[in-house]
């Protein structure tokens, strides 16, 4: 970063406050309003520490030397002769590889995952000034549209647990930090929470549907491309929240039983569109593969463990088997929420993930014991929202837990599953809460 970041950085933050201020002047709860302008603040100061910590603390990674270095690399290309640009409306296995910055960036854009982030690197490289801080803020900014959607997802059909609410989606620091700045996170994070809130308008409010169904489509498309795994460990999930809703709401028997047939047959036939569709675009993660791939990366990180600090194991034997990765479940799954533990964080970028998952721990444990085991498990069963926040969270921590076991990669890759795995906690709570007090009344 050079003297033009800090210059710039003011002014831009000042004009995405102009534009959310005017979104802002739309919104009529009060409520909403303030935890819009406090999420809004809180992602500007996300957009700064994770640029510091990312160019002063830990340089180096793929936010500076891949996607940044790389998009800055086109813009000036398309600067010196305009016929360039044709690099952004190609693919990125067509990209001429002796053009790269850096030679060593060699066969990353045969994924075109990195080559998206690098293309729309270069695209906001024009309106930035090619600044790298203005450019993570515009990232953060796009992440933050979506994750303000998410949250009025839930604050529609809860809006007393606001509180609650913007603990697990606004205010969550692993969250804010790693859906900050100039990588990959904050644009799914961001598509995510366009694609809920369009889907439940269209599907269940059955509002605007053409539009939001449309938007719907082209964040499941953006996700598909950057990170497919998310898509399709979430969609289904979602789906079967809007139908189990939409269910709910129809009054006559016989048409409620038609309807849950179907409903039947059509996850049937989900099932294993999906089971197919994973192991087509997952690879490694679908349910197949994964075992071969767990086997391969647990040898390699274990054999690297003294070199590597941030390297952990799961602490179960696996040999490749379905059981063995049924057995090793529960340690992933674990993992993913409950670690690195305090003792095993040796970076500051994983000392704040190490917290929070201690804060996590705990309160699930007090959750679960205040409920007590047969009323903590029923609302997962019974409730639909909680149906699809849980199932979705432990399957994305499965994924994640059993395919990553380096810490600094971990805290990163989960986010995706944390404000849903902490809602659905609280929402048991809600539920314990209420028939306390309705006892309490008897």
């Amino acid at each position: 970063m050079g003297l033009i970041d800090f210059i710039l950085f003011p002014l831009y933050v000042l004009l995405f406050q102009v534009i959310f201020w005017a979104r802002r002047k739309r919104i009529k709860d009060p409520v909403l309003k303030k935890y819009h302008r406090q999420g809004f603040w809180i992602k500007v100061l996300g957009t700064l520490a994770f640029t510091f910590f990312h160019t002063l603390i830990s340089p180096g990674n793929d936010s500076t030397g891949l996607y940044y270095a790389e998009g800055i690399n086109i813009a000036k290309m398309i600067s010196a002769d305009f016929s360039n640009i044709k690099w952004i409306l190609m693919t990125g296995k067509d990209f001429d590889q002796t053009l790269l910055f850096n030679p060593y960036n060699a066969g990353y854009f045969m994924s075109e995952s990195n080559y998206f982030v690098t293309r729309l690197v270069t695209i906001l490289s024009f309106i930035s000034f090619r600044s790298y801080l203005v450019i993570s803020l515009f990232f953060s900014m796009i992440s933050y549209s979506g994750v303000w959607r998410l949250y009025k997802f839930f604050y529609e059909q809860y809006p007393h647990l606001h509180k609650r609410l913007a603990i697990a989606i606004l205010y969550l620091p692993t969250f804010v930090f790693w859906s900050s700045g100039l990588l990959k996170d904050p644009l799914c994070t961001g598509l995510l929470g366009w694609m809920t809130y369009s889907i439940y308008c269209a599907l269940y409010k059955k509002e605007s549907v053409i539009k939001h169904l449309f938007i719907a489509a082209v964040s499941a498309y953006m996700i598909a491309i950057i990170k497919s795994y998310i898509l399709f460990s979430y969609l289904p999930f979602l789906m079967l929240f809007v139908i189990l809703s939409n269910f709910k709401l129809i009054k006559q028997r016989s048409i409620k039983m038609i309807a849950f047939l179907a409903l039947l047959l059509t996850g049937s036939v989900a099932f294993f569109v999906v089971a197919d569709k994973l192991q087509e675009e997952l690879g490694n993660l679908a349910l197949d593969k994964l075992a071969e791939s767990v086997k391969l990366q647990q040898t390699a990180f274990i054999s690297m463990a003294d070199n590597a600090e941030s390297s952990f194991s799961l602490g179960v034997d696996f040999d490749g088997s379905k059981l063995s990765l049924l057995k090793m479940a529960p340690a992933a799954i674990a993992a993913t929420f409950y670690r690195p533990y305090l003792w095993e964080s040796k970076k500051i970028s994983t000392l704040l993930s190490s917290l929070e998952s201690l804060a996590l721990m705990i309160f699930t444990f007090f959750v679960f014991i205040k409920a007590g085991p047969f009323n903590f498990i029923k609302p997962i069963f019974k409730d639909p929202m909680v149906m699809f926040c849980f199932f979705f969270s432990i399957v994305f921590a499965l994924f994640v837990g059993a395919t990553t076991l380096n810490f600094g990669t971990l805290v990163r890759y989960k986010i995706p599953c944390l404000p849903f795995y902490i809602i659905s906690i609280f929402l048991i709570l809600e539920v314990t809460g209420k028939k306390k007090n309705a006892a309490d009344h008897e």
